[in-house]
């Protein structure tokens, strides 16, 4: 028993070791990123600053994140983005305790470790997301049903579906969970057992409990969030498109690393025979059809590779298990190094220490640059005249300049569209008469003859271009505006 008990206490301290050491250099990393917040993120603090139960596009869990680590240490952008790298590491060590439960606890610490080196994992570890609770909650869902299957009683059916709840505060690619608990159930008979009865009942009753204020905020916004994400998948022109399924199947390969994405699909594999343990077939069912529903929705529209984010953490915990017996185990020590290398090239990049990017066909990090420099050219023309207003015809724009042109006397507004908004800021911040007075139009349209018809006098300001990444730009239009007569 002591042999046992210090063998626990050793991989638990290597895992929580090694996790707090990676994380720990992702949030100095973070301090000295030289990465702006890009319209995505912006958009999620400016929600911050009205907390809420919803808001157009997502459920509010992001933005009641970061109004607790910006309340903490300021609106910089370290501070927006400082729950990603701490919730990653929270996850890992999540996981550690599903693979723990389910096998043993040294392929727990393997799970810990390839999962917070993920490249995945390093690169939204330098963002703010709402994949990133979301998958944080995922996991506590299966750590609570890994428990109540091993025989655990109410308090885990409990946890259970508070972190159901959480998670669908979190974003609604939750519901998964449910689809993938019904598989599991119906492949694994002491999942089934678990999961009836009692314990059931509790935990979708404390899930919906918790996710009823946003279901209620969705009926009072005439379904907002619900009706976006809809839209997200576009299906109302379906057609075969197997670039985009391409797209995506080698995004899988970037998020996971090729050798850990191998090593889940033969996992897998063997997951799905009859002799397979019940372990394997339940993490099966909690990664596989998620990632063979993106794959068709990729197919038949679009599918961005992390839509299939909630596969990752079974996904993990099946590939550290199968590589922990046999001839393979090299990989998982060949996949961490792989993984380590991707993690340190992002950190220095981010930081500015080395310019990498420009070794790559396209620049993952160009989105997140050139907005400050947007923001103080927005600024400096302000400096020379008198305006009502801030114009632009873009979401991404609007939110940026909303972060980094703080408002005072001259508010940021975006242009409207006929029927339904597409987007917050059409909420929230629409042009009308009132600041349309005179306002500065930030053009993204090289020939924007339908925003500027709607005003009495219009002078060209010139344009801007900003560098981004090593090969990319972004082209903006300058207009100054005058008695904006309605649309």
């Amino acid at each position: 028993m002591e042999i046992g008990q210090r063998r626990f206490w050793n991989d638990v301290t290597i895992a929580a070791a090694v996790v707090a050491a990676v994380t720990a250099v992702r949030v100095v990393a973070l301090a000295f990123s030289q990465l702006d917040l890009y319209g995505d993120e912006a958009q999620y603090w400016s929600w911050a600053q009205v907390p809420d139960f919803g808001y157009f596009s997502k459920p509010p869990m992001v933005a009641w994140i970061i109004a607790l680590t910006t309340g903490v240490c300021g609106d910089g952008e370290a501070c927006v983005r400082l729950s990603s790298p701490l919730l990653h590491g929270a996850t890992s060590m999540v996981l550690f305790a599903v693979a723990g439960t389910l096998y043993d606890r040294r392929t727990g610490l393997w799970t810990a470790m390839l999962h917070v080196s993920l490249p995945a994992v390093s690169f939204s570890s330098f963002l703010v997301s709402t994949d990133v609770p979301l998958l944080f909650f995922w996991s506590l869902a299966l750590l609570a049903l890994v428990r109540l299957r091993a025989g655990g009683e109410l308090r885990a059916a409990a946890a259970l579906g508070l972190a159901v709840g959480l998670g669908l505060l979190s974003k609604y690619a939750m519901l998964y969970f449910a689809g993938s608990a019904l598989l599991a159930a119906a492949v694994d008979r002491r999942t089934r057992t678990a999961l009836l009865g009692v314990n059931g009942v509790v935990a979708a009753a404390l899930g919906a409990l918790l996710v009823a204020p946003n279901v209620l905020w969705n009926v009072q916004h005439g379904w907002a969030t619900v009706g976006h994400t809809a839209a997200n998948a576009n299906w109302q022109d379906i057609s075969l498109h197997f670039d985009s399924l391409a797209e995506f199947v080698g995004g899988q390969f970037a998020l996971l690393g090729p050798l850990l994405l191998i090593a889940f699909g033969v996992a897998a594999v063997r997951a799905c025979r009859r002799t397979a343990k019940a372990e394997d077939r339940l993490l099966a069912a909690f990664s596989v059809p998620i990632l063979l529903v993106i794959s068709v929705q990729a197919l038949v529209s679009r599918a961005h590779a992390n839509w299939a984010a909630t596969a990752i953490p079974a996904a993990v915990v099946l590939a550290a298990a199968w590589l922990s017996w046999g001839r393979w185990r090299w990989v998982r020590g060949a996949s961490l190094a792989l993984h380590g290398v991707a993690g340190l090239l992002l950190v220095l990049a981010a930081t500015g220490a080395a310019p990498l990017t420009a070794m790559l066909p396209k620049d993952p990090l160009a989105r997140v640059q050139g907005w400050d420099e947007l923001g103080g050219e927005v600024r400096r023309r302000l400096q020379v005249g008198v305006f009502s207003a801030v114009l632009t015809d873009d979401r991404e724009v609007v939110a940026s300049l909303k972060y980094y042109l703080p408002e005072r006397d001259v508010p940021v507004v975006v242009w409207g569209r006929p029927g339904p908004p597409l987007n917050h800021f059409e909420l929230t911040s629409l042009i009308d008469r009132a600041n349309g007075r005179r306002v500065l139009y930030v053009a993204t349209a090289e020939h924007p003859e339908n925003t500027l018809a709607r005003f009495t006098a219009v002078q060209s300001d010139g344009e801007f271009v900003i560098r981004v990444g090593a090969r990319q730009q972004r082209r903006f239009h300058f207009y100054i505006l005058e008695n904006f007569m309605g649309f």
